[in-house]
């Protein structure tokens, strides 16, 4: 089981510019997704993820380099897992969780529940809109193969309405953080916790990692 150890920021929050973000961000630790765990699916593209908390959120930032970049899902709650999509999934008392995500145009779908997925709920679109999302799609240089996107994510506290979060420093979490792309032409499913199942199917704490907030 892997752990993540998250920063602390303190001179930025929820309100802050994208770029005052960026800036906190650019000096902390780079963490890839690498696993790739179901054979029918090899495909994995680049991806890397820096992650920190704040006062009131926490901050997302992704980075991925991949060869089909799609994002036919614009409205809030779509499947944006259809898309060139990144996810992260967070769980306060080891059962329920919440699962955010983002299309590569920041469309979001956040949902909370256990993991029977016939008695998770969607968040209210007003919640997910909570979100603040910065998006840039890198044009491709002549003679690349695959495109670069860059995806932030400023997640208030507010967004998890299950649980009563004032702050996160000194909390004990699991989670995992994935890439998938459920109808790109070459489909896959890269986790940064490995899952140990027989099909694609992201919806399993038992395999979520150990994430320390500092």
């Amino acid at each position: 089981m892997k752990k993540l150890l998250i920063p602390f920021l303190a001179d930025v929050n929820h309100g802050s510019s994208p770029n005052a973000i960026e800036a906190a961000l650019t000096p902390l630790d780079a963490t890839n997704l690498m696993e790739v765990a179901w054979p029918a699916y090899p495909y994995k593209p680049t991806v890397y993820f820096k992650i920190a908390h704040t006062v009131d959120s926490i901050l997302l930032k992704y980075v991925i380099k991949e060869e089909h970049v799609k994002a036919a899902y614009r409205n809030t709650n779509d499947p944006v897992y259809k898309d060139s999509c990144v996810e992260f999934f967070l769980s306060f008392d080891g059962v329920h969780y919440y699962n955010l995500e983002f299309n590569c145009m920041g469309t979001g779908l956040i949902g909370h529940g256990n993991a029977d997925k016939g008695k998770r709920r969607k968040l209210p679109n007003g919640t997910v809109e909570k979100v603040r999302t910065h998006s840039r799609i890198h044009a491709k240089n002549h003679g690349d193969t695959d495109t670069t996107w860059h995806l932030l994510l400023d997640i208030p506290f507010t967004v998890f309405d299950a649980d009563t979060i004032n702050s996160l420093t000194g909390l004990k979490c699991t989670g995992n953080f994935y890439k998938c792309g459920d109808e790109l032409p070459a489909p896959h499913y890269v986790s940064w916790n490995r899952i140990d199942y027989p099909v694609p199917n992201f919806h399993l704490p038992k395999f979520f990692g150990d994430l320390q907030f500092l």
